[in-house]
C-alpha cells in the first residue's frame, strides 16, 4: 500500500512539475511575443549623420558612361545588372544586388491595399479548394511579413483587423481559420487572434452595424506606406552603390550578334530628352504588368505570361472607422473581399478585382504619355459605387454613406501570372514566376508587395546563376537584416525630439517621423529649404503634409513633376484629391522656382496634374456661387423654359429662395432648385385625406395649400426622375441609392410603401439625401484656405 502511495505521489509530483514548467515556458513565450520594436536610445533624440543621394544629372551621366571602353582591370564602367522597372520588385532587386557588391543600374517610369499581409482570403481558398499553390503563397507571405516590419519599422506597423460575425455557425469557422493563420505564421506571428463579444466589438468599432451582430474575431496583419516604402528601397539601393534614374524607359535591347545574348539597352530620358545606350552583363525585367512588353522586345514571338488585374480603392474621412482597428468583409454581395482600414489619418476601402486589358494602356512613346503612365488608369464610377454599397452594408444605420464623402478614388494594376484562360482574375494565384528567355534576360513577375524581398532574392540568384561572371564577386543575400534608409537611429518616440527641437505640432511631427524616419532630421534642417516655407505651415490644412516636404522631394528624392510630390512623395492626392488640387498651385510655384520652369512649362505641368487629380475625384460640377450673378440668372432662365415645356405649365419665376437656402443649406441646393422641387411636389402630391392619385388632383401653389398636401412614397422616384436633366445632378441617382435613402428615412420601399406618403419638407429632405449619397461635391476654384500653426500650440514650449 505504502509503495503504491509513494509511486502515486511521485507521479503526481512529476506531472505537477511538468505542468508548471510548461506553463512557465508558455508564459515566457507569450510575454516575449508580438512585434519587435527598435530600442529607444539617446541617439534618437538628436539628428543622425546626414546623407543625401547624388543628383539625377550625375545618375544619368553614370548610365551614359557604361558604354565607355575598359581602361584597366578595376576600371569597368559596364554594369553587372540593369534593372528595368522601379516598383516594389524592381527596387527590391536593386537593393538585393547592390548589397551583394554588384554594380547595379535601375531605370523606371513612374500605383495597392496598404496591407503587409499573409492573406487570410488566400488561406480560405487553399482550404476550401485544396489549392497547394495558395497555401505556399500564404506561408511565404507570413514569413516575409515579419522581415518587412523589421527592415523598415517607421513605415510599417501592426494593425488589428476585425471580422464581424452575423451568424452563430460562423463563430467556430472564422475563429479556427484565424487560429490556423496564427499557427502558419509560427514564430513570425505578430499577435494571437481572439474572439470578441458583440458588446466589445461595438465598443471597439462603434460604426459597425449592430443588427444581427453575434460577435467578431480579431486577427493581426501589417500595414505600410507603399509609396514611401518604394522610395526607401530605391534610396537604400543608391546608398549601397546603385545608379538609379526615374522617368527613363527602355526603347530597345542590344544583343551580341554572335551569341544572341542581351548586352544592354537603349534608354530614353523623358525629362532632359534624348536617348543613350546602357551596357550591362545582365538585364532583369521587373516591370510588373508591363513585363510582356519588354519580353516582346527580346523575343517578338513571346507569348504573354502576365494578366493585369485592376483594383479600385476609395479614401473616406476618418470618422468612418476607429483609428486603431480595421475591418474585413469576408463575404460581399458577389463573393469578393473588401478591406476597410484606417490609413494616413483617414480611411481607405477596397478593393475590386477586375481584368484589365493592357492593350488599352500602351507602352508610352512620348513625354506626355510617360508622364501619365501609371496614373491614367482611372476608376470607373460603377466600381466606386460598388465599394460604397459594400461599406453601407456593414456600417450602422445612423451613418449616412455619401458619395460626397469619397475624398479620392484610384485604380492600380496587379501583375498576375496568367493561367492561359480568359475571364475573371479573382481566382488567379498571387504567386510569382522567374523566367530566363532566349536572350538571357531574367524576368520576375507576379507576386505582391509582402513578398517583394523573397522575389528579389530569387531573381538575383537566378541572374548570378545565368551569368557566370557574377558568381565570383557576388556575396550572399543581405536583405533579411538590411535596414532601409531612415531606419537607423529611429524609434517610436523620435517625434518627441522633433517637437522639442523644431516646435512642431505633434501631428506634423508624428507624420514626419512615420514617413521619413530618421531622415526627418535632414528634411527639417535642410539649408536648401526657402525661408518662407517653414515646417509649421501645412501644405493643405488640416492634413499634416508640410511645405518643407516639397523642397526635400526635389533635393533628396528626385521629384520631377507635381504629381511626384502630391502622390508619390506625400500621399495628399490619395488621401484627398480635392485638397491636392487646391495645393497644386503652390507646389508648381516651388518646383518652378527651384527647377527653373518658364511660364509655359508651369501651365503645362499644372494642366497635366489637374487632369489626373480630377480623374481621382477632384473633379465634379462647377461649384454654385463661383459663377457671376448674370451667368446664374441665364442658367435659371433656361431651367424655367425647360420646366414649362416639361410640365405644360409655367411656374412662378424661378429665383433663389432665401427661405429655402436657410432651411436646406446643408443639402447644397442650387439657386432656383427649391422652387423647381416645390412645383414638382405640387404636380405629384395630393391634398391630405384625398384618396385620388396625384395626377388627378389639382396642384396647389400656395404655401398654405401645400402644407396640407402629401406625396405617396411610390411617386417619389418618378418625381425625382422628372427633374433629371435640368442641371441639378439628379441624373446620377441609381436605383440602389433610392432604396438606401428611403430605408434610412424609415420609409418602406415599394411595394410595401404604397400606403405611405411624405409632406414637402420630407420630400426635399429625401432629395437632399439623394444628392448627398450619389453626387460628388464640387471643387471651389478659390483653392483651400490654409492656416499657420502657431508655435505656442505645437507642444514645443518657448
Amino acid at each position: 500500500m505504502i509503495p503504491r502511495l509513494r509511486a502515486l505521489t511521485q507521479r503526481t509530483l512529476t506531472l505537477l512539475t511538468l505542468s508548471t514548467a510548461t506553463a512557465a515556458g508558455a508564459g515566457y513565450l507569450y510575454l516575449n511575443s508580438g512585434p519587435a520594436y527598435p530600442q529607444t536610445t539617446h541617439e534618437s533624440r538628436r539628428p543622425p549623420p546626414s546623407w543625401s543621394p547624388p543628383p539625377r544629372a550625375i545618375m544619368i551621366d553614370a548610365l551614359k558612361r557604361s558604354t565607355e571602353p575598359k581602361r584597366g582591370e578595376d576600371d569597368d564602367a559596364q554594369f553587372d545588372i540593369l534593372v528595368v522597372g522601379g516598383g516594389a520588385t524592381g527596387a527590391g532587386v536593386a537593393v538585393d544586388a547592390a548589397s551583394r557588391g554588384l554594380r547595379v543600374a535601375l531605370v523606371r517610369l513612374p500605383k495597392s491595399t496598404k496591407l503587409v499581409h499573409g492573406g487570410v482570403r488566400y488561406l480560405q481558398k487553399a482550404i476550401l479548394e485544396l489549392d497547394y499553390e495558395q497555401y505556399k503563397l500564404v506561408r511565404e507571405a507570413l514569413r516575409e511579413r515579419r522581415v518587412f516590419l523589421q527592415t523598415a519599422p517607421y513605415l510599417s506597423h501592426m494593425l488589428p483587423i476585425m471580422l464581424p460575425i452575423y451568424k452563430y455557425w460562423q463563430v467556430p469557422y472564422y475563429w479556427s481559420g484565424c487560429k490556423l493563420y496564427d499557427l502558419l505564421a509560427g514564430k513570425e506571428n505578430m499577435e494571437s487572434s481572439y474572439l470578441m463579444s458583440k458588446g466589445k466589438a461595438l465598443e471597439q468599432f462603434p460604426m459597425l452595424k449592430s443588427d444581427g451582430l453575434v460577435g467578431a474575431v480579431v486577427y493581426y496583419d501589417g500595414q505600410h506606406n507603399d509609396s514611401r516604402m518604394n522610395l526607401a528601397l530605391i534610396l537604400t539601393a543608391i546608398k549601397a552603390g546603385a545608379t538609379a534614374a526615374n522617368y527613363c524607359g527602355v526603347t530597345s535591347l542590344h544583343k551580341d550578334p554572335t551569341t544572341g545574348l542581351i548586352t544592354g539597352a537603349r534608354v530614353k530620358d523623358y525629362i532632359a530628352g534624348g536617348e543613350f545606350d546602357v551596357k550591362a552583363k545582365m538585364i532583369i525585367n521587373a516591370t510588373g504588368p508591363y513585363s510582356d512588353s519588354l519580353l516582346s522586345l527580346s523575343s517578338p514571338k513571346h507569348k504573354p505570361i502576365v494578366r493585369a488585374s485592376s483594383g479600385v480603392h476609395i479614401a473616406l474621412p476618418s470618422y468612418y472607422a476607429p483609428k486603431g482597428m480595421g475591418l474585413l468583409d469576408p463575404a460581399t454581395s458577389d463573393g469578393r473581399v473588401v478591406f476597410f482600414l484606417p490609413w494616413e489619418g483617414g480611411v481607405v476601402a477596397g478593393t475590386t478585382d477586375e481584368p484589365y486589358d493592357m492593350r488599352a494602356h500602351i507602352k508610352p512613346q512620348d513625354e506626355k504619355d510617360a508622364y501619365l503612365s501609371g496614373d491614367n488608369i482611372l476608376p470607373r464610377e460603377s466600381e466606386v459605387q460598388w465599394v460604397m454599397d459594400e461599406v453601407r452594408g456593414y456600417l450602422s444605420g445612423d451613418i449616412k454613406v455619401r458619395r460626397g464623402d469619397v475624398l479620392s478614388a484610384w485604380s492600380g494594376l496587379r501583375p498576375l501570372i496568367s493561367s492561359g484562360a480568359v475571364g475573371s482574375t479573382e481566382g488567379l494565384v498571387r504567386s510569382h514566376v522567374v523566367k530566363v528567355d532566349e536572350g538571357g534576360m531574367v524576368t520576375i513577375a507576379g507576386g505582391k508587395w509582402t513578398t517583394y524581398r523573397a522575389m528579389a532574392e530569387e531573381a538575383v540568384d537566378e541572374a548570378i546563376e545565368v551569368c557566370p561572371g557574377l558568381k565570383a564577386k557576388a556575396r550572399k543575400c543581405q536583405t533579411q537584416e538590411l535596414r532601409l534608409v531612415g531606419s537607423e537611429g529611429w524609434d517610436r518616440n523620435m517625434f518627441i525630439g522633433l517637437i522639442q527641437r523644431y516646435g512642431l505640432h505633434p501631428e506634423v511631427a508624428q507624420h514626419l517621423s512615420s514617413s521619413y524616419g530618421s531622415q526627418a532630421w535632414t528634411l527639417l534642417s535642410s539649408t536648401a529649404q526657402p525661408a518662407a516655407l517653414d515646417p509649421h505651415h501645412p501644405l493643405s490644412a488640416p492634413y499634416p503634409f508640410t511645405h518643407s516636404e516639397i523642397t526635400y522631394a526635389l533635393t533628396h528624392e528626385y521629384a520631377q513633376k507635381p504629381l511626384d510630390v502630391l502622390l508619390r512623395r506625400t500621399r495628399l492626392g490619395f488621401v484627398d484629391a480635392r485638397a491636392a488640387l487646391g495645393a497644386l498651385p503652390e507646389v508648381v510655384q516651388v518646383m518652378g522656382d527651384t527647377l527653373g520652369w518658364d511660364t509655359r512649362r508651369r501651365r503645362e505641368e499644372t494642366r497635366k496634374a489637374e487632369e489626373v487629380l480630377r480623374g481621382m475625384g477632384a473633379g465634379g460640377r462647377i461649384e454654385v456661387g463661383t459663377a457671376s450673378s448674370g451667368e446664374s440668372w441665364l442658367r435659371i432662365g433656361e431651367v424655367q423654359r425647360r420646366v414649362c415645356a416639361l410640365f405644360g405649365f409655367c411656374p412662378a419665376l424661378l429665383r433663389p429662395s432665401s427661405t429655402g437656402a436657410a432651411t436646406y443649406s446643408r443639402a447644397l441646393f442650387q439657386p432656383g432648385e427649391i422652387e423647381v422641387l416645390r412645383e414638382v411636389f405640387g404636380r405629384y402630391a395630393r391634398v391630405s385625406g384625398d384618396s385620388g392619385s396625384g395626377s388627378d388632383s389639382k396642384p396647389g401653389f400656395g404655401l398654405g395649400a401645400q402644407d396640407q398636401m402629401r406625396m405617396p412614397v411610390s411617386m417619389i422616384r418618378e418625381a425625382v426622375q422628372s427633374v433629371a436633366g435640368l442641371g441639378y445632378a439628379y441624373e446620377g441617382v441609381r436605383e440602389s441609392d433610392f432604396r438606401y435613402v428611403l430605408r434610412e428615412a424609415g420609409l418602406p420601399d415599394l411595394p410595401e410603401g404604397k400606403g405611405r406618403d411624405v409632406d414637402f419638407e420630407e420630400f426635399v429632405e429625401i432629395c437632399g439625401d439623394l444628392k448627398d449619397v450619389s453626387v460628388a461635391p464640387a471643387v471651389s476654384k478659390k483653392g483651400v484656405q490654409r492656416r499657420r500653426i502657431p508655435v505656442e500650440k505645437s507642444g514645443g514650449g518657448v
